[in-house]
């Protein structure tokens, strides 16, 4: 991935003439002042392992998987916010990792887990390094060694395999650091899918699925990540889990889902079981228009609740679809365009078939206007590159950025109505007015995820101008009744909110396994706990 940036560089993107238009007369965006420092010039901090911390962990992986380079702890600096890109564009990588460790196994994993709870050093899980909550940078002052301490990122890429698949029952056990093209690829070949494709699909992993509750552009017809796990292994300073012995249990409380969602806290995800499909027979995207995000709501909401249900179900809101966001091709169109949704159909072509005339006899009867497969089609051609467009309005002067959240049904008109004023009275009122965009991105029958995206000019500390801007949306979030995180996870960013929305005692809860499986705090520490 570029290390600056978004994934491949190769396929970096120039940003369209009529975008770049829009910024400057909407949003008085500038061209950015400071240019983005060469790799080679980057100052990385000293390590704080010593050398026979280094070489302990050497014996646990082999000298060649622990690298103290400038190089290799840029890469593994921060996730792939937009203020974690700002920053390293900047130069700036003092909270870089001490070192760069790579097991092989599951064995190699519990070995440096013990390795650092002996040295107090601690360690953060690294898949793909997609994390745009903080979830890969634990805050100095809460190191087990303190300011003064070091921490080891434990990339998982060596652990890469499918391990076996089981045709009959339809499950495949998978290595944490499968990246999403790898796992379809090695699936594909046997004639399956995880059907799991979130935004963040070329470059995160399977472990990373796991840990932060992924949801796949899919998640209508294959279900979020976490719904798809059946059993998994972990790997604790205190000794292995393996957990799920079938697809469903009484016996007791399921603590599959104390690790699905826990972001290395408690423990390093060695292997998953997942449910796999069969690859479908065909697949087909169209585009529906609605007057207005209210009549698209209920739109939605009539097929999640009634169905038939679609694969692939989103709704953008009036500014999204202005923007052209969803479509491309609708870019500096009439602000009377409405709302767009997308929708995708996959499995046996008589299936697909069925679905589609069923659901567009509901979204007729609920408002809609059919636009054909063209809209739905370019979505489904471009719905990987948003993050290769952010990189190019950042090289613009613009500031861009993305936060999630999800409600009831009932509760979806507040929330977005809430999000939307916090966002715009923060940014207007720091000299920087926003466009503000939305999307239903995630459907269940009793209720829906809203994914938010904000462009601005940058001002004169990028950063902190969003820091602000962002504690308002996520104090208005929490004050109309949504969750602080639908999939992008808690990390260190959304943590104080967290503990708000779980209250003292769940977070109690929460520090009480904490310390039972990592009692010298190494793992990923200031990351989901409350209080840690």
């Amino acid at each position: 991935m570029l290390w600056s940036g978004w994934g491949d560089p190769a396929r970096a993107t120039a940003l369209p003439d009529p975008v770049a238009a829009l910024l400057r007369e909407l949003l008085g965006v500038r061209p950015a002042a400071v240019p983005t420092v060469a790799l080679q010039d980057v100052e990385v901090p000293d390590s704080r392992l010593a050398p026979d911390d280094l070489a302990a962990l050497a014996a646990d992986v082999g000298a060649a998987h622990v690298r103290t380079g400038a190089e290799a702890r840029i890469r593994h600096t921060r996730g792939r916010s937009t203020s974690d890109l700002l920053r390293i564009r900047a130069g700036e990588v003092s909270d870089a990792p001490d070192a760069v460790v790579l097991p092989a196994s599951h064995d190699e994993v519990l070995a440096v887990l013990r390795t650092c709870t002996a040295r107090r050093i601690a360690v953060v899980p690294y898949g793909g390094g997609t994390s745009v909550v903080g979830a890969l940078t634990p805050p100095r002052a809460s190191l087990p060694g303190g300011r003064t301490g070091g921490f080891a990122a434990l990339d998982l890429r060596r652990m890469d395999a499918l391990v076996t698949l089981d045709e009959t029952s339809r499950t495949a056990v998978l290595e944490p650091g499968l990246r999403g093209p790898a796992a379809e690829a090695l699936l594909g070949a046997r004639g399956y899918t995880l059907g799991h494709f979130p935004q963040s699909f070329a470059w995160a992993s399977v472990g990373g699925f796991a840990a932060a509750r992924s949801s796949g552009q899919a998640s209508a017809g294959y279900g979020r990540f976490d719904d798809m796990v059946v059993a998994l292994t972990a790997a604790t300073p205190e000794g292995t889990l393996e957990l799920g012995r079938a697809p469903k249990s009484a016996a007791g409380p399921d603590l599959r889902q104390l690790v699905l969602g826990s972001e290395g806290a408690f423990g390093v995800i060695t292997s998953v079981t997942v449910r796999v499909h069969p690859v479908p027979e065909t697949r087909a995207y169209e585009g529906w228009r609605f007057a207005s995000f209210e009549q698209g709501t209920a739109a939605l909401r009539g097929l999640a609740q009634d169905g038939p249900l679609p694969a692939v179900l989103r709704l953008s809101d009036e500014a999204e679809t202005m923007a052209g966001l969803a479509d491309p091709a609708a870019i500096g169109s009439s602000r009377d365009a409405g709302c767009l949704a997308v929708l995708g159909f996959e499995g046996t072509r008589a299936a697909v078939a069925g679905r589609r005339a069923r659901a567009a006899e509901a979204l007729a009867a609920a408002g809609g206007e059919p636009l054909g497969a063209g809209p739905g089609d370019r979505w489904e051609h471009g719905r990987f590159d948003a993050p290769y467009l952010r990189d190019a309005l950042l090289d613009a002067g613009a500031f861009v950025e993305t936060l999630e959240t999800a409600a009831f049904w009932s509760g979806v008109p507040r929330l977005y109505e809430a999000v939307r004023c916090a966002l715009t009275g923060a940014l207007s009122g720091a000299g920087t007015p926003p466009l503000v965009m939305c999307h239903i991105s995630h459907v269940y029958p009793s209720g829906a995820s809203l994914y938010f995206t904000v462009v601005c000019a940058q001002g004169t500390d990028p950063v902190a101008h969003w820091a602000a801007a962002k504690r308002a949306a996520c104090d208005a979030i929490a004050e109309a009744g949504g969750t602080i995180s639908h999939h992008h996870g808690v990390g260190t960013d959304h943590r104080d909110w967290y503990a708000r929305e779980i209250g003292p005692l769940g977070g109690a809860v929460l520090r009480a396994v904490k310390d039972r499986l990592d009692p010298a705090g190494i793992l990923s520490p200031g990351v989901l706990v409350p209080g840690e």
